[in-house]
This record gives structure tokens, sequence and C-alpha cells, in this order.
């Protein structure tokens, strides 16, 4: 290739853009390392998209539909938001735990592995949420997927908010309601009280080993620390 600058020749490597994508997951300084999680994360991204747009064609030569696979794709999201907008509700009771709490003023926080996009819903659209207890209002801090590169056991996003909230873990409680969760409260340090849900039977005995405090609803939660609290 010769040089603009001086007018002699150089032998150089040109990459196309998989060459240049090629040469950063090479690269074995921990410097490229958030280019190499930024690439896996967009590489798995695009995977699960087209692997659900190819169900979707599935769906559609199963079901004879006259829709083509990305209409039925469209279609789902439609139905999966409507869904997540005006069904989606607190557990019954959820609410007036966090009331109390947040009068008793606990700061609170949710870590969560729900997707950005669910959380904005619940946020900003969802009126049965928005009417009962204002994620905005109640919580300090609201931490989704997105906020951390590590999921399921990983208790990276417990350390992130106990740093942002400059607490220790002692001062902490989790509130759980599935193994997973138990398990990362656990690889985190911090004690955790389960609510019980019947979607987690088959792991309750797990769930209740692993638990400091388990309760069989938020009602029964809330006269629990209304003992513990106002008697003190």
């Amino acid at each position: 290739m010769k040089s603009q600058k001086d007018g002699k020749k150089y032998i150089a490597d040109t990459l196309d853009t998989q060459g240049i994508l090629r040469l950063i997951e090479s690269i074995p300084s921990p410097k490229a390392e958030p280019f190499k999680m930024w690439l896996a994360q967009m590489g798995k991204e695009r995977i699960d998209e087209d692997a659900y747009l190819e169900y979707c064609g599935f769906l559609k030569e199963e079901y004879n539909s006259k829709m083509s696979k990305e209409e039925i794709k469209k279609l789902r999201y439609q139905i999966a938001d409507n869904y997540l907008k005006t069904v989606i509700d607190y557990k019954q009771d959820a609410e007036r735990v966090l009331k109390y709490l947040k009068q008793k003023s606990f700061t609170l926080a949710i870590a969560s592995t729900t997707n950005d996009h669910t959380i904005e819903i619940y946020k900003k659209e969802n009126q049965n949420i928005i009417n009962k207890a204002n994620i905005e209002d109640i919580f300090t801090l609201v931490y989704s997927k997105g906020a951390v590169k590590e999921l399921k056991l990983s208790p990276e996003i417990h350390y992130k908010i106990l740093k942002e909230l400059d607490v220790n873990k002692e001062e902490c409680l989790i509130i759980e309601d599935s193994l997973i969760g138990v398990e990362a409260a656990n690889n985190a340090g911090i004690e955790v009280a389960t609510i019980y849900d019947k979607y987690s039977d088959f792991n309750r005995e797990e769930i209740n080993k692993l638990s400091q405090y388990q309760f069989k609803d938020y009602n029964q939660m809330l006269r629990y620390m209304k003992d513990e609290l106002e008697d003190n």
C-alpha cells in the first residue's frame, strides 16, 4: 500500500467488517473486554430474534395462516405489550407492604432480570401498578436486565445496588419468590425473605432451606413487619 505521507509502499493488512470483529475477539488485552461483551450481546440478540422469527414461520405453516411470519411476530409483540399494560398487577397486598416500608423510611430498590422494555411499561403505562404503588415514587433504584452483564445466579446486580446506595449487605433484605432469586441472594451474602408462589412449588424444599424467612402471602409479611418494627 502506497503511503500518501511519504510516497513509499508498505505492507498493510486490510479488513472487512467480519475481519474487524474477528480481530477484536482475538485481542487478549483486558481493554478489549467491553467490546467483546458488546459483540457477544449483539450476537445473542440477533440469534434470539432470528430464532423467534423462524418459530413464527413454523406457526404460519402449522396453522395454515395467511399472515407472513413477520406479521405473526409483530402481532405477538402487540399482544404481549397489551398484556403487560393491562393485565399484569402486583400480587395481592404487595403494594401495602411497599407503602408501609416507604412510610417507615426504608430505602427500596428493584433488582430484576426483566428486560428494560417491560420495566418501562410497568413504570409508565401499566395503570394497575401506577395507581396502587407507582414504581417511580416507591423505589429509589430500579435495575433491570440491561444494568448487568451476568444474570441468573450471579450476585452482580445486588452488589451494584449495595455500591450505589453505599450500604452494607447486613443492612439489607431481599424479597424473592423463586429458587434462582434466592440463590442469587445467597451468593451475595444477603438475607432473603420468600413469598409463596405456586409456580415455585417444585423447588419449595430448597427455597425454604436457603431463605431466612418464609411467608405464605404479603399480608402475613406485613403483619410480621409491623410486629417487629412497632414493638421496638
